[in-house]
C-alpha cells in the first residue's frame, strides 16, 4: 500500500524548513534529512482544540460548511471528540460526563475526491489527508501545512464575521498513520521486530509459545514538556479486505506558545519533526531503504 513520492523537492517525509516560520530549538537539535520514495502513509491529520465555544451550535457548523462546500460538497455527521491534554505529570484518564440541553456533533466537511476532510465541532478544528482506496501520492508536509493554514484563517473569519468568539488554542495535534503491508519485508505478525528496532525479538519461554501477536504502545516527552510523541503499532485488516497489514499511528501533541497562528504553526513544525525523526528512529534500516526507499 506504498504510495509514490515525489523527488527530493516534494518529498513526503522530509523534515522541511517552511519559510516563514519560526525554527523551535528543541526541534532543530536533532533536525535531519529523511526522505524516502515510497513511504507508509495513508492518512494525516493537522488540527487544534480549543476552549468550547458555546455559540458555535449546530446551526452554525451547517452555516460554515456552506461556506466551504464548494470545496468539500460532501458531509457526515460524527460524534464529537472528547478533549485531550498532554500534562505533566500525566493525569489519570477519567470519564468525563457533560450535561447538556442542546445535541453536540462534528461535522465532516469532505471532499469530492474523498480525500480531503475538515472535522469541526464546538472545540476542534481538524484538517485530513487521506488516501484511501485511492493511488494518490502522499502530496507532502510542505503543501499540507499551507492548506491548514488556509482554513484555519478561514474559520477564524466565520468566527468573527458571525460575532461566535475568538478560540483560545489550548492543545495542537499532528498525526500520521502508515499502513505496512504483510508480506513486504516481513512475515508475521508475531514478530514486528523485522519492522520496529523498539521491540525485540519474541523469545520461546520454559511454558509460554512463541506471541501469537505483539502490540505497541509508547510515548515520548518532547524537551521542555512541548508536548509527547504517541506511538501505536497494531494489526489492521483494509475495510474493503485484502492483505493484512500492520498499522503505525505516530501522533504529536502538545501546547503552543499561545493562540497565534504563527504559533500554532511553529507548534506543528516541531511535531511533524518528532513525528519524522520518530519513524526513522523506531523503524528497521532494512524496511528504509528496501521497502520505502529512503535516499536521505
Amino acid at each position: 500500500m506504498a504510495s509514490r513520492a515525489p523527488e527530493p523537492a516534494d518529498s513526503p517525509l522530509g523534515s522541511p524548513i517552511v519559510p516563514g516560520a519560526r525554527q523551535d530549538s528543541a526541534a532543530q537539535a536533532h533536525r535531519r534529512a529523511i526522505h524516502f520514495r515510497n513511504p507508509p502513509v495513508v492518512e494525516t491529520l493537522l488540527g487544534v482544540q480549543f476552549v468550547p465555544l458555546k455559540s458555535l451550535t449546530l446551526p452554525y457548523l451547517g452555516v460554515y460548511w456552506g461556506r466551504i462546500r464548494d470545496r468539500y460538497p460532501l458531509q457526515q455527521v460524527k460524534p464529537p471528540l472528547p478533549q485531550q491534554f498532554e500534562e505533566f505529570p500525566p493525569a489519570p484518564t477519567l470519564s468525563n460526563i457533560e450535561l447538556s440541553s442542546e445535541p453536540d456533533a462534528r461535522f465532516w466537511c469532505v471532499s469530492s475526491s474523498n480525500t480531503e476532510l475538515i472535522q469541526i465541532q464546538r472545540d476542534r478544528f481538524i484538517r485530513n489527508w487521506r488516501r484511501g482506496e485511492t493511488d494518490v501520492e502522499y502530496p507532502s508536509y510542505e503543501r499540507l501545512r499551507p492548506k491548514f493554514e488556509q482554513e484555519w484563517e478561514g474559520f477564524l473569519r466565520f468566527l468573527a464575521e458571525e460575532d461566535l468568539g475568538r478560540p483560545t488554542v489550548n492543545q495542537c495535534e499532528i498525526t500520521y498513520i502508515n499502513h505496512i503491508d504483510l508480506g513486504l519485508g516481513w512475515r508475521t505478525f508475531e514478530d514486528p521486530s523485522k519492522i520496529l528496532k523498539i521491540v525485540p525479538p519474541p523469545l520461546q519461554g520454559d511454558f509460554l509459545p512463541r506471541p501469537e501477536m505483539l502490540l505497541v504502545n509508547a510515548r515520548y516527552v518532547m524537551p521542555e514538556k512541548r508536548g509527547r510523541l504517541h506511538i501505536v503499532a497494531q494489526p489492521a485488516i483494509p475495510r474493503m479486505g485484502g492483505t493484512p497489514l500492520l498499522q503505525l499511528t505516530l501522533t504529536a501533541r502538545g501546547e503552543a506558545a499561545s493562540s497565534r497562528t504563527s504559533d500554532i504553526l511553529a507548534w506543528l513544525d516541531l511535531g511533524h519533526d518528532w513525528i519524522v525523526n520518530g519513524f526513522a528512529d523506531i523503524t528497521s534500516e532494512q524496511m528504509q531503504r528496501e521497502v520505502w526507499g529512503r535516499y536521505a
